[in-house]
């Protein structure tokens, strides 16, 4: 892809489609791949030694199958014994249980649980007061990963840069952390020894409630390995995240609260705290630590911290001790002053670690010089804890995090605004946008809304799929007349997707890059016109202050995703999503009493288990591919991208031929339908071979067997993997009618948006069995261009009359579609481009760039 163009764009395939440098140290030659062998490791190919009994330290496999269950369900004692005493009396199966109680369980559980490195917990005493620390060095928790047999085939070691052919030339692209700058910085900082690489570790902390009340909080930290694939370091399974400390919550006072002594109490004992959890990893950064690897390669390893992910308001403070957003530069990662925030144009110098150390030797020499040069850097005077990490700048580990920074920071005070203007045109207008939100396409995965206006969300998921739908319900009622401030907010929202949709790429080019930067400069014009707006508006309390960091922190998004990769390695998602078990865990498995201790205990009896499932799991796999023996099923082997399709739900009955075209009377899509499908058989059975040497004809009764649900397998233009999208066409969904849209390849050089009418397979003699879909066009010509097409960069598709309908053979559909009325301009339709990032390349590469 040129640099001028953003879109990634999927290439004919080429012998040597893609190309992998390696660091200069690691001694491996650059590396040429067709697409279909790119990112297999040879060594992934690796068959590890197979146990036969994996589940010991369990007694049989049907006592570890039910710990399983017993631990997931969160059953509480007296179920568990009730549970096994009937297990006992029935079972005659050969999964035998030999449990006979609760302590039975517990005890396997423990013993399982000794096969890893046990969570501790420590005390230190600091101003006369005692705070416990639950924590298991993340060394310690790494070991356990390389000697994991599953695993280990999986790591990765030496940075390299990637590139994809683009027709022209190789083009580099970034997504996982080696690919992109500091792991190869890293490397070429390491001693210069034979085997030096880095152990890079992803470290996330944030408080949590556990209780619905909100007094009981918890403070878990979880660390992820970020030498393995993303797929694995991000997944639930072994290998993906792992809670390895539970940190001390200095208690509220209300007469302490804001004093600086208390303020500082807090940063003291958090990184104290933390101080347990890298101690190891702090000696090894220095010293590199040999480890031989399952093929006995000899490596030298030294940990790193290579990103750290949290949310600003608590632990990008804590960890960075930044004063917060009321100090003079409250950015994390430069030193923007309060009052540029908002200022997108303008640039500052970078924070270092180097010139913090530097202020906090003043402060220990003199405290009123020291404090002076602290406030001015918006710092408090404690020593970083990141700080005993060699190679490791804190500031530069600091990563953008969308949930947080976009979904859950600027997108909700837009979304305020909103509410605001939105109240200011009086209840009708709040009625259409209500109603707007609540006839908003279904599609899977997407939080559907009732209501927006009244209702607070604070899940982030929720206020991401809020932004997609909101733009398109408001294009009716805050325009440019009826609301010039209204009108000038959707033009920031809409900028605002279109980096959103960016920034969450999960494969990023130079001319990916280039377009966040080019659209930051366009979200930073709109705003600005915005606040303009604001303060000659009548409107009550609209924010004329931008000036807060989630206003500024997309500023260095692509300078971390240069560094670190795709926005998803450093993304709090995952990590906030392990809260839900720890919070399950505290409401049926504790006490109330001495919280951590259990809900810890619980989820290190969860490790362990998941531990032995995957080593059960790859005995099943490997015994059931040794009794096949050279019988290997047809849907072992890959899908080819080919725009493969499956229908599903089936009616219970055929059709005839008939009968569908009597459904005119009600849907002018079924008119003539059986003179349409006989010419369209007739004219695309010999696309498909078929030689005809009569003219063929269908009865009356010919039968028609009707589906309700498609399944599109196509490859993704962001990463080139396969993704999945699931049709309905149904009249009755979950009590609504159902008809999705799809785009679908109407000519060799022709795609088109439709919407599906009936799915359909049918028999024709002498030919086989046929699967098509009369679907409604949207090739209507457009009489005159939108303006709002073009400030909000809109597709927009005009559908032909019904009774225009046309057949299409399942396989030139491409993908599933959602497009969203347009309520004054009958038959228009507005693609919806943000519903995922595949979608938001396609529709970028039909608009000349």
């Amino acid at each position: 892809m040129a640099s001028n163009n953003p879109v990634p764009t999927a290439s004919a395939r080429l012998p040597s489609e893609f190309k992998t440098e390696y660091h200069p140290r690691s001694g491996r030659p650059t590396l040429f791949q067709p697409f279909d062998e790119f990112r297999i490791s040879s060594e992934a190919q690796h068959t590890p030694i197979i146990d036969k009994e994996p589940w010991r330290p369990f007694r049989s496999r049907g006592d570890f199958e039910f710990s399983e269950i017993a631990i997931e369900a969160a059953l509480n004692k007296s179920q568990i014994n009730a549970l096994l005493s009937l297990i006992t009396r029935v079972s005659e199966g050969n999964a035998q249980i030999t449990l006979k109680n609760e302590a039975d369980l517990s005890k396997a559980w423990d013993n399982a649980a000794v096969e890893l490195t046990p969570v501790f917990s420590v005390t230190y005493k600091k101003n006369e007061q005692v705070y416990e620390v639950h924590a298991w060095p993340i060394w310690d928790w790494a070991l356990d990963l390389l000697d994991n047999p599953l695993l280990v085939p999986h790591f990765v070691w030496d940075a390299c840069r990637v590139f994809k052919h683009n027709g022209t030339r190789f083009e580099r692209f970034i997504n996982e952390p080696w690919t992109a700058d500091r792991w190869w910085d890293i490397q070429s900082s390491l001693p210069d020894v034979d085997g030096a690489v880095p152990l890079c570790f992803i470290l996330y902390a944030d408080k949590t409630k556990l209780s619905s009340h909100g007094m009981v909080k918890g403070y878990p930290v979880v660390v992820r390995c970020a030498n393995l694939p993303i797929h694995i370091w991000n997944g639930e399974t072994f290998g993906g995240g792992r809670v390895v400390g539970w940190l001390p919550i200095v208690p509220e006072d209300a007469g302490e609260e804001g004093k600086l002594g208390y303020t500082m109490l807090k940063r003291v004992v958090w990184h104290e705290s933390f101080f347990k959890l890298l101690e190891h990893a702090a000696q090894y950064s220095k010293t590199g630590y040999s480890h031989k690897c399952h093929n006995d390669i000899l490596r030298w390893l030294f940990p790193i911290i290579l990103i750290l992910s949290a949310d600003y308001e608590e632990s990008k403070c804590m960890m960075l001790l930044i004063r917060g957003r009321g100090g003079k530069c409250p950015c994390l990662v430069c030193l923007v002053p309060l009052a540029e925030l908002h200022d997108l144009l303008k640039t500052y110098p970078l924070r270092s670690m180097e010139e913090a150390k530097e202020a906090l030797r003043v402060y220990g020499h003199s405290k009123a010089q020291g404090e002076e040069i602290l406030k001015a850097l918006g710092l408090r005077p404690v020593e970083n804890i990141f700080w005993i990490i060699w190679f490791l700048d804190p500031h530069d580990a600091l990563s953008f995090d969308r949930l947080h920074s976009l979904h859950g920071g600027v997108w909700k005070h837009l979304l305020g605004e909103l509410k605001k203007i939105l109240a200011s045109l009086g209840r009708e207008a709040e009625a259409a946008f209500e109603k707007l939100i609540d006839d908003f396409p279904r599609w899977r995965n997407l939080n559907h809304f009732k209501s927006a206006i009244n209702v607070s969300f604070s899940d982030g998921n929720k206020h991401r799929d809020l932004s997609k739908q909101s733009l398109y319900a408001c294009l009716t009622i805050l325009t440019a007349r009826t609301s010039p401030e209204g009108y000038q907010l959707l033009r920031v929202i809409s900028t605002y997707l279109q980096l959103d949709s960016l920034i969450g790429l999960d494969v990023h080019t130079q001319g990916t890059l280039a377009a966040i930067e080019a659209e930051l400069l366009v979200f930073d014009t709109e705003l600005k016109a915005y606040v303009t707006c604001a303060e000659s508006s009548n409107i009550e309390k609209l924010k004329l202050d931008w000036n807060f960091p989630k206003t500024h922190l997309w500023k260095h998004v692509v300078r971390d995703i240069r560094r670190k990769g795709v926005a998803r390695n450093f993304s709090t998602r995952p990590n906030e999503k392990m809260h839900g078990p720890l919070k399950d865990t505290y409401h049926h498995r504790t006490n109330g009493k001495d919280v951590a201790t259990q809900i810890l205990r619980v989820d290190h009896h969860k490790f362990a288990l998941m531990l032995l499932r995957e080593h059960v799991n790859q005995v099943d796999e490997y015994d059931w591919l040794q009794a096949l023996g050279d019988d290997l099923p047809d849907e072992d082997v890959a899908v080819t991208f080919n725009g493969h399709v499956k229908l599903g739900a089936p009616t219970q009955h055929p059709t005839s031929i008939l009968d569908l075209e009597n459904r005119s009377s009600v849907d002018r899509a079924f008119q003539a339908f059986r003179r349409k499908f006989t010419e369209f058989v007739n004219h695309s059975l010999p696309t498909y071979g078929h030689q005809l040497t009569n003219w063929i004809t269908f009865p009356a009764d010919y039968q028609i067997h009707e589906h309700r649900y498609l399944k599109v397998n196509y490859e993704s233009m962001v990463d080139w993997k396969q993704v999945t999208d699931h049709l309905r066409c149904n009249p009755q969904f979950h009590g609504l009618p159902r008809f999705d849209h799809a785009l679908i390849q109407l000519m060799a050089e022709e795609t088109i948006f439709v919407q599906l009418i009936f799915l359909f397979r049918c028999s024709i003699s002498n030919f086989g069995s046929f699967e098509f879909a009369l679907v409604q066009p949207y090739t209507a010509r457009i009489n005159g261009a939108r303006r709002t097409d073009r400030f909000f960069k809109f597709t927009r598709v005009k559908a032909v009359p019904r009774a225009s309908s046309i057949f299409v053979p399942l396989s030139s559909f491409i993908r599933g579609a959602v497009l969203v009325p347009d309520p004054d301009h009958q038959d228009e339709h507005l693609v919806v481009d943000h519903i995922d990032s595949d979608m938001f390349l396609r529709m970028k590469a039909r608009v000349p760039q």
